[in-house]
């Protein structure tokens, strides 16, 4: 499995109480290892997955602080270190209700080049998985509009996800789908899916995307996920697993991904897929961060 993405660090801000504007609240305030692309390779790695990661960090202490997590996951890590930009950094905002807002600063992340792409990790057997952060960007979106070509004519199968709604619609619908032309499988959420077709309703988005990529899987968060395809009129859908979740978890939807990939090319029911995508967001959601435990 090889992953092309962001590598960030983020630093999570709970607000005990309402934020009281133009003064203090009393938060907690943690860093974890973050970065969607980052994040599904470190889950798909403690699934026992093959994983390679591809990105750029910066040449601070953050960036070989971050290499060396995912080092620890047993990714084969293939990061190139930019001598300009700092590694990316993404504040997470979380509110006494518990409502997020992020405020990412890409950094070296947004510096990806073609160049950077190594030759050796796209062959027939392989499968790519795309973060879209990584196509949105202008600065890196060449790179990986490269790499989705050399997957494609080397025979890889390829997923892609959606980001985050708000600069996917930056981008343009029309755009993101133009991009990912190709792919045989896209993840999204509601908002993201509202984004590429302008459907309120996910089972309708659902049924509009299958017309870019022939399989589409939708996290709906605590009402579970969906599953749709172009071959198939109905759609699947699995119930999320009943879970308390940790104040400051922020990884749910790249478990999801990374507990859906390895099932599905295993040729599994797309039920039985969505399923265990289901249960490594629940996990994830029992903990704070968006990355596994190395201690579990």
């Amino acid at each position: 499995m090889v992953v092309i993405g962001d590598l960030m660090t983020d630093s999570v801000a709970r607000a005990f109480y309402p934020l009281a504007r133009g003064s203090d609240t009393p938060s907690s305030v943690q860093t974890y290892g973050g970065g969607s692309g980052a994040n599904v390779a470190a889950w798909l790695a403690m699934e026992g997955v093959d994983t390679t990661f591809v990105g750029r960090r910066g040449s601070d202490i953050t960036g070989r602080t971050r290499e060396m997590e995912l080092m620890g996951y047993g990714i084969d890590s293939r990061l190139v270190m930019d001598p300009e930009r700092p590694t990316g950094t993404c504040v997470v905002m979380i509110t006494h209700k518990g409502d997020r807002t992020m405020l990412s600063d890409p950094g070296a992340n947004a510096r990806l080049q073609p160049e950077d792409l190594p030759r050796d990790v796209f062959g027939p057997d392989g499968h790519l998985h795309m973060s879209a952060f990584t196509l949105i960007n202008p600065d890196s979106r060449r790179a990986a509009r490269m790499a989705l070509r050399m997957a494609r004519e080397s025979g890889m199968s390829i997923s892609v996800d959606g980001g985050s709604h708000a600069p996917l619609e930056r981008a343009g619908a029309e755009n993101f789908l133009d991009w990912t032309n190709g792919a045989r499988l896209l993840f999204a959420n509601p908002q993201q899916a509202k984004v590429l077709t302008g459907r309120e309703e996910p089972e309708a988005a659902a049924k509009v995307l299958t017309a870019w990529y022939p399989n589409v899987a939708i996290k709906l968060g605590d009402e579970g996920a969906l599953w749709a395809s172009k071959t198939r009129d109905d759609l699947e859908t699995v119930p999320a697993e009943p879970v308390e979740p940790s104040p400051g978890s922020i990884g749910a939807g790249d478990a999801f991904i990374a507990g859906f990939l390895p099932s599905w090319l295993a040729g599994k029911h797309p039920k039985d897929s969505l399923t265990r995508a289901q249960s490594l967001a629940a996990r994830a959601l029992h903990q704070p961060g968006a990355r596994p435990d190395l201690g579990d």
